[in-house]
């Protein structure tokens, strides 16, 4: 008796198939290179080397520096709730203005010397000294402010207080009288009140909404003495 041959379209004699039958029919071709570098593309090397600031000129960085002050400036003088001093805060604007306020609140005796040192340095120190007492109680009262911003915003904040002190000096170039101390008093009095204002305005966000009082009364102390250094200013 014969075998009977088998057919490939009889089910029940058919071989099992792969699993991954179809993988089996993919060939790698030779000329395709399994390995390889990973490299970043020219535009994105140049792209970073453009944004790093270690390889600009001196020229460049101070220009930038500048107009950075220059636009903080800008918004002391405009006060409005913005977030520019406090997320990029720097210390060159106060210590432009602190040195400023100081030199120009140096009585310049020529018949003593013990005049100018220690006037300059008392200014100096006050500033400063105030700044660094306000930021901590500001701290201490649950502030979400950083040590640097608060000091940052400070020592901005004294550029109408400066302005005054330009003008009284001008002032006080005239002949002296009761005109010209309600002249000064005035000028004063506008440019102590902008200087709160602008402070308050990016301040008083930062502090709990039952302790803002205790946040802002040292601030206008603070401001107080500078002013009535300035009033009381005679050459």
């Amino acid at each position: 008796m014969a075998e009977a041959e088998e057919s490939p379209g009889d089910p029940g004699t058919a071989s099992p198939r792969p699993l991954f039958a179809g993988l089996s029919d993919i060939s790698i071709s030779q000329d395709i290179p399994i390995e390889g570098e990973i490299t970043i593309p020219v535009r994105s090397r140049i792209r970073e080397f453009d944004s790093s600031t270690l390889n600009e000129s001196v020229q460049n960085t101070i220009m930038r520096d500048l107009k950075a002050v220059g636009k903080k400036f800008m918004h002391v003088l405009y006060p409005r709730k913005s977030n520019t001093l406090l997320r990029d805060w720097d210390l060159w604007g106060p210590l432009i203005l602190c040195v400023t306020l100081a030199l120009m609140l140096q009585r310049g005796s020529a018949d003593s010397e013990k005049d100018g040192g220690p006037q300059f340095a008392e200014v100096f120190v006050i500033v400063w000294f105030g700044a660094v007492t306000i930021t901590l109680n500001s701290k201490l009262l649950g502030g979400n402010i950083s040590f640097f911003q608060s000091l940052c915003v400070l020592g901005y904040c004294i550029l109408p207080l400066t302005v005054a002190m330009l003008i009284c000096r001008l002032v006080l170039l005239a002949k002296p009288g009761p005109v010209n101390f309600m002249v000064r008093l005035f000028v004063v009095i506008v440019m102590f009140a902008w200087s709160i204002v602008a402070s308050t305005a990016f301040l008083a966000d930062s502090q709990p909404p039952n302790r803002k009082a205790l946040a802002v009364y040292p601030v206008f102390l603070f401001y107080f003495v500078i002013s009535w250094m300035i009033l009381t200013f005679t050459p």
